[in-house]
């Protein structure tokens, strides 16, 4: 039985614990530099998970600024924003969004901070004493990528997101988080419902021949 549908995205239906042990399992195999494996997953759901997207959207709405812990850079400018924007666009035109809808487009901004009202949140963190070390970001996009994709093959939906650990002292406290990691990302996980709009996007990406160079090839 599929479960009844939500407004939400997802399906209304658990995700079994075994399910995401597998699919870690599978994840954790992702090349690490030198074997460091600087990872952490705490995975969340029910009332813990409850109380995180309460008090992002809590804090959010009340101004608190940003606190996220891992460093985010400058604003998107240029190219990298018109895509920014041109996603944004695909979205809010499969959703219905107008552009003067000011509250439809706050309530999907903060579904972000709601872990898009998946039924799970994994939370990836790294070892803080690896903290100065770019490899250790490197590995932690790779398993989180590997992690996605095993996800994908067993059927759930993920969402990579920072909104989510925005507000890290939320997170932190309601999912336990020891001192000596540090938040890196967000993954909202579940079933995902295939008539929820949104779901049907798929964002446009660069031509190979703007990306690729081909050096010592024949032809």
């Amino acid at each position: 039985m599929r479960g009844r549908r939500s407004i939400r995205g997802y399906l209304d239906k658990p995700v079994p614990q075994e399910l995401i042990e597998e699919i870690l399992g599978l994840a954790m195999r992702s090349p690490t530099s030198m074997n460091t494996q600087p990872w952490h997953f705490h995975v969340i759901t029910g009332e813990p998970l409850d109380r995180i997207r309460k008090g992002n959207t809590e804090n959010i709405l009340a101004g608190v600024p940003d606190s996220r812990e891992f460093r985010r850079g400058e604003p998107f400018a240029g190219v990298h924003r018109e895509r920014q924007i041109e996603v944004a666009k695909q979205l809010f035109g499969a959703m219905g969004i107008a552009r003067d809808d000011k509250e439809g487009r706050q309530d999907w901004v903060l579904r972000g901070f709601r872990q898009f009202d998946a039924p799970v949140c994994v939370i990836v963190t790294y070892d803080r004493e690896l903290a100065s070390s770019d490899d250790t970001a490197f590995d932690c996009g790779a398993v989180t990528t590997a992690l996605v994709n095993a996800a994908w093959s067993r059927g759930l939906g993920c969402v990579i997101n920072s909104q989510g650990i925005m507000q890290s002292p939320v997170v932190r406290e309601h999912a336990n988080i020891p001192d000596d990691q540090v938040i890196m990302k967000a993954v909202a996980m579940g079933w995902p419902d295939p008539d929820f709009p949104a779901n049907a996007v798929y964002s446009n990406r660069k031509p190979l021949d703007e990306t690729v160079r081909f050096v010592g090839f024949e032809n």
